[in-house]
């Protein structure tokens, strides 16, 4: 059982945000929960919490990204990084570090981060031996 439930990223653009997870958490094996088209996004691994949530602020205000937040998906596999990272790019993403392992973290903390559309930053690590 996870200790969280589920995290909560906003959006100011549902459709290109969409887009950006099916493709990018979908590397991670991550699948989008069915949901009415006013429900936020939603996605789960295995059909398992935590739920990762995209949508629009409840206050109307814009969405934006905290500086020095972060959240880090947990991959099985290295190549699934190099997913994650690719998909990115390919959506809309930003490089915020390449894959590649970070020995600094540990022997076998192989991560990179990106940046959705909206600027929040992501991560995807894997802790398996190549």
């Amino acid at each position: 059982m996870s200790v969280i439930s589920h995290i909560t990223l906003g959006t100011n653009d549902k459709a290109r945000s969409a887009k950006f997870y099916d493709a990018v958490l979908g590397a991670l094996s991550f699948e989008r929960l069915p949901k009415p088209p006013e429900k936020p996004l939603a996605y789960e691994r295995d059909g398992q919490m935590p739920t990762i949530y995209i949508y629009s602020p409840a206050d109307g205000r814009p969405a934006t990204w905290g500086n020095g937040t972060h959240i880090a998906f947990q991959a099985d596999q290295r190549d699934m990084v190099d997913a994650f990272h690719a998909a990115a790019l390919e959506h809309g993403g930003m490089d915020e570090g390449q894959p590649g392992l970070r020995a600094h973290y540990g022997p076998n903390y192989y991560a990179a981060y990106v940046r959705d559309p909206d600027g929040n930053k992501l991560q995807a690590v894997c802790y398996a031996e190549e």
